[in-house]
């Protein structure tokens, strides 16, 4: 949900119609967005100084996309008229001004340019061009096969959207990647608020740490020392209280969950969005999940793939929290497949030993000492993970249990926690890239497979026969691609699932390698993405 999102409603018709017909006067490109230098122009007629105007653009232009969309103009034309009329421009002003009957800024030369466009012909043009759709998000829909030019790109997560759309994504639908590996990106894949997502058994506190963050509880939570949490929630920003079920937020062009579809019906009946205004929530999006059990019988009752749900969170968030408590440190057949299906998001996890004032200082080191030995047999890592310890709840610590050691260690450990989430929002864009980067060299060995296993099918007789014997030694196949085209072994998918998916495939319908889609792609790594970086700085900096 955008930031501001709520201050259009709260005009009145009349001053929408004149915000956008000015809208249409400040779009000198007629793209439905308005860039840095038309803004400028455009702002500088209220006479504000330079700062006040770098922080009205600041805050409209909240998605740090490097544009104005009409919505974000009229945020910025009502944050102009709140600072003319004496208020201090801040993130929050526009909550709390009346903003009914806040009148339009004023604008000096703008009324002499309105009155060139007293003719309703013009007008009515102004209005079409004024709702136009911002081009980015055009650029998903277009059947157009019209290349964006460079000119039209505006920060880098506008590049990387270009990138995607021309050099990555024909290569995902030649080859299929959205039924191998992951569904295709749309314009909510690239303009999400960064993610957090907290695993760990039942009761180890990961819906009580969300309560600790956002001082207050969400819609939905439920708290107690039985499996409560029973559903994926995802807590976000929103106008009010309210949750939504995950067959609505599936289906929302809006919203970056359209992926979940493919995990069926059973799923999303237990998935749902809790929306509530809160400032943290602006800038950062929390994934609560059910708890991780042990037990054949427990696990057999999930009638959705637990192991892939969590994959496809990890693969979308900035930070994944593993939470323990001393008293549940053995770490289950299902909690060991969680932790392994995090593979490739290594540099994400943190690890949480919550609860930690239940224990003295000496059993804590002894505790201390169990849950690194534990992680150190699933996670196959010759370095210790980095454990915070703390007890994140609205409870004092317990000092009569810890000393005033134990307490002053659980502070120094809670800030540094919390010091890592402060960071996510400035680490946002480079995950972006980090992540687009990492699908594309996904995308490129898919593309090697298929290709592969393509030249090897006949082009007449005994195809039934040689694609079983394909599917059935794919291992080998893998291989072969790995040394024809010197790739690293580590990039390559987890065989059981490609197999199950390419028993579904008549290999004999795919296209042969195309190199130059493979070499757009390597072009696209090696220069396009550097140039990218090199244009734009990274829009929270």
């Amino acid at each position: 949900m955008h930031l501001l999102s709520s201050s259009r409603s709260a005009s009145s018709k009349e001053q929408q119609k004149t915000y956008q017909d000015w809208f249409a006067v400040a779009d000198k490109d007629g793209d439905g967005r308005i860039t840095g230098n038309d803004a400028l122009k455009f702002f500088a007629m209220s006479k504000l100084s330079r700062p006040e105007l770098k922080q009205v653009w600041a805050i409209a232009d909240s998605k740090r996309q490097g544009f104005l969309d009409v919505e974000d103009f009229i945020s910025a034309m009502q944050l102009v008229a709140l600072a003319q009329s004496g208020h201090e421009i801040t993130s929050d002003v526009l909550k709390h001004a009346d903003l009914e009957n806040l009148g339009p800024p004023a604008m000096e030369g703008l009324d002499r340019k309105e009155k060139k466009n007293e003719n309703p012909f013009w007008r009515s043009l102004l209005l079409a061009s004024s709702q136009a759709v911002p081009a980015s998000a055009s650029w998903f829909n277009s059947k157009s096969s019209k290349k964006v030019p460079l000119s039209a790109v505006t920060s880098i997560i506008d590049g990387l959207k270009k990138l995607y759309l021309e050099k990555l994504k024909p290569l995902e639908e030649t080859y299929q990647f959205n039924d191998f590996v992951s569904p295709f990106l749309t314009n909510s894949d690239f303009e999400a608020k960064p993610m957090v997502m907290l695993l760990g058994q039942y009761s180890t506190g990961k819906t009580t740490f969300i309560k600790h963050l956002l001082q207050s509880n969400y819609p939905g939570a439920h708290i107690g020392p039985e499996p409560t949490t029973d559903r994926f929630v995802v807590v976000t920003s929103g106008p009010d209280e309210r949750s939504i079920p995950g067959n609505t937020i599936a289906v929302q062009a809006d919203m970056p969950y359209h992926g979940l579809s493919t995990f069926g019906a059973s799923f999303l009946s237990k998935f749902e969005c809790s929306q509530m205004p809160h400032p943290l929530l602006q800038h950062i999006t929390f994934v609560d999940t059910p708890g991780v059990l042990s037990g054949e019988k427990q696990r057999t009752q999930r009638s959705y793939d637990f192991t892939g749900v969590t994959s496809w969170f990890a693969a979308k968030c900035d930070l994944i929290l593993l939470l323990f408590d001393p008293y549940k440190l053995d770490i289950s057949d299902e909690f060991k497949r969680v932790i392994e299906s995090l593979h490739g998001h290594d540099d994400k996890i943190r690890v949480v030993l919550n609860k930690a004032d239940q224990v003295d200082t000496q059993q804590l080191m002894r505790v201390y000492g169990a849950l690194l030995w534990s992680l150190g047999k699933v996670l196959n890592s010759p370095e210790a993970m980095r454990v915070y310890i703390g007890s994140f709840n609205d409870k004092p610590i317990n000092e009569s249990a810890t000393g005033p050691i134990g307490k002053d260690l659980f502070e120094r450990e809670q800030e540094d926690l919390l010091s890592d989430l402060k960071d996510i929002p400035k680490k946002a864009c480079d995950r972006r890239i980090n992540e687009f980067v990492k699908r594309a060299r996904a995308v490129k060995i898919h593309a090697y497979i298929i290709g592969h296993l393509k030249k090897e099918m006949p082009s007449m007789i005994g195809k039934a026969k040689t694609q079983q014997r394909l599917i059935d030694n794919l291992e080998d196949e893998f291989g072969k691609v790995q040394k024809e085209f010197h790739l690293p072994p580590g990039d390559f998918p987890d065989v059981e699932h490609y197999r199950e998916v390419l028993s579904g495939y008549n290999l004999d319908k795919f296209e042969r390698l195309k190199h130059k889609m493979v070499q757009a792609v390597d072009d696209m790594l090696a220069y396009d993405i550097p140039e990218l970086l090199r244009r734009f700085r990274n829009p929270y900096e």
